[in-house]
């Protein structure tokens, strides 16, 4: 039985970037991951490293996700330098387009809202209108009726990013074992016994990172893991010009030259299937955001599953009954990657949540239902 200081379960962003912190941090890491039939909410990710509208009602979120975002600046290099793998990784900004008044007011008061949650200063966001939009979009359509940018905003691509957090475990000394799915974590004198379809393996701390599967695993380990699946859909077109330099919560341009074109959430259970309405939609409005683009051929649509809590903000615990046992379940696993590899980890090593994230502790549920 092979033995670990802290096993991983889960080898998608989340337990990607939690497993390259830990085996950067020089500690035995295996991540144990289910292989390419897990549900994989990074095939469906827009690659968004997003600020603008997070932490509303939760000012440690918007605070947490700009504490990212600024990371990424250190992370990104790093991976190249370590891996030869460029996460495509862009922080010139970003912009929030509305198609209506209606749209721009209601976003308006929504990111007024976080700012004054906030110190003075530490939330940068600036409305525009069309003109102003246009000076930095030359090929945005009159349509656009205004939007803001954000200077803590970016891109990157997401399958990009996941090899380069596996190729930077492998390169750090850590393990990571597909096809390996976690069926039951048992009590062990070193710590815990995780049984896979493959072997048994053993560690002192386990970190839950397994999307959905941190439902039932956090349940042998004393965690509440609410989750439901968020659909989502994307299309992607043949490769063009450049013509964008910001991404945009409608429209982004990779560095190959295809543009990104999303996205939807919707509640379709764990459907994994495409909606042609949903899907004309997206490209309705990117199409009325940049009219160029219908003279572009779209190539490829997919649809993939989002984790989502019920309030929408992560769960980050240890478990009471099973101490060294932490769990990580969030929706923003590109977001977030830079603040799970460079500051979650080091929790886990530490062996506590620190004070001003337990708000992100499953119990807050509990009181909802309560009240």
């Amino acid at each position: 039985m092979d033995s670990f200081d802290v096993i991983v379960i889960g080898g998608g962003l989340v337990g990607g970037a939690v497993g390259y912190g830990l085996a950067r941090g020089g500690h035995r890491v295996a991540v144990l991951d289910e292989g390419d039939v897990a549900i994989r909410p990074s095939r469906g990710n827009f690659g968004l490293v997003w600020v603008q509208g997070k932490g509303h009602g939760r000012p440690e979120y918007a605070r947490w996700s700009l504490k990212s975002a600024r990371l990424w600046n250190d992370l990104a290099p790093e991976l190249k330098d370590l891996t030869g793998v460029d996460t495509g990784h862009e922080n010139r900004g970003g912009l929030l387009l509305h198609l209506s008044e209606e749209e721009f007011r209601a976003s308006q008061e929504l990111l007024n809202g976080i700012a004054a949650s906030l110190d003075e200063g530490e939330y940068d966001i600036r409305f525009m209108n069309n003109n102003e939009l246009c000076s930095m979009l030359p090929g945005l359509g009159p349509e656009v009726y205004g939007g803001s940018y954000s200077p803590h905003d970016g891109h990157a691509n997401p399958l990009y990013l996941l090899r380069a957090l596996h190729a930077g475990l492998l390169a750090k000394g850590g393990k990571y074992l597909p096809e390996h799915r976690a069926g039951r974590i048992e009590a062990a004198e070193c710590g815990y016994r995780v049984i896979t379809d493959h072997g048994t393996y053993s560690a002192g701390k386990i970190v839950l990172t397994a999307g959905f599967g941190n439902i039932d695993l956090g349940e042998m380990t004393g965690l509440k893991v609410p989750l439901v699946p968020s659909h989502g859909q994307l299309l992607v077109t043949e490769r063009v010009r450049p013509f964008i330099d910001y991404p945009t919560n409608l429209v982004r341009q990779t560095r190959e030259g295809s543009v990104m074109l999303g996205y939807t959430a919707d509640d379709l259970g764990y459907d994994t299937g495409t909606r042609v309405e949903f899907l004309r939609d997206i490209a309705w409005r990117a199409r009325k955001a940049f009219p160029l683009l219908g003279d572009v051929r779209v190539v490829r649509t997919w649809a993939a599953l989002r984790t989502m809590t019920p309030d929408g903000f992560p769960v980050y615990e240890q478990s009471e009954s099973h101490p060294g046992v932490f769990v990580a379940s969030c929706h923003s696993g590109v977001t977030l990657a830079a603040a799970h590899a460079l500051r979650y980890s080091r929790w886990v090593v530490d062996g506590a949540i620190p004070e001003d994230m337990r708000c992100f502790r499953s119990g807050r549920f509990d009181v909802q239902t309560a009240a």
